[in-house]
């Protein structure tokens, strides 16, 4: 039986020379990856009480949305600015190249909601830490931080002590 692992491509020098991107797309181009992504993420989750998933634009819309679909939870966007109709809220976050925006519809979460955060990646830490800004700033409590893949030489885990983060795959570079 093939794991997560197998499935993830690793693409060298991208999106500059030194760097190994680590590819989910063929994960998710594979309904056995999928499910096994999906069911590892629900069995992380099984023991933990939740009202709602929020995941990121776009690969955290890939990892998480089937997973509150097979837990039968809401999934929340979070998404780049500009992007949701409605009245948002939103967080800036450093990135290498600079900043960026991500925003959540204010009524998306209501207060005291217990919310698990899915996305695909832990590197940084900067879109992870905007999305828990935003939830906690609608009132509601972030109760656990899933990720498919951590690069865990980056150190974005280390501001997130207070969280309860899991990471199917680390991986030490960058």
């Amino acid at each position: 039986m093939k794991t997560i692992e197998d499935y993830i491509r690793e693409i060298p020098d991208f999106p500059k020379k030194g760097i190994i991107f680590r590819d989910i797309m063929p994960l998710f181009g594979n309904a056995e990856g999928l499910k096994l992504s999906t069911d590892s993420i629900k069995n992380i989750l099984s023991d933990v009480d939740f009202d709602l998933i929020a995941g990121s634009e776009a690969r955290g819309f890939l990892v998480g949305a089937p997973v509150a679909y097979a837990m039968n939870k809401g999934f929340v966007p979070v998404r780049k600015k500009g992007k949701l109709p409605y009245e948002t809220i939103s967080a800036d976050y450093e990135l290498e190249y600079g900043t960026a925006t991500v925003e959540i519809q204010k009524d998306a979460i209501k207060p005291g909601q217990r919310v698990v955060l899915i996305d695909d990646l832990l590197a940084t830490g900067g879109t992870l830490g905007a999305m828990i800004k935003l939830v906690e700033q609608l009132g509601g409590e972030v109760v656990k931080i899933v990720c498919l893949i951590e690069l865990c030489g980056l150190k974005g885990r280390e501001q997130f002590d207070d969280y309860d983060v899991e990471c199917i795959l680390k991986y030490p570079d960058a």
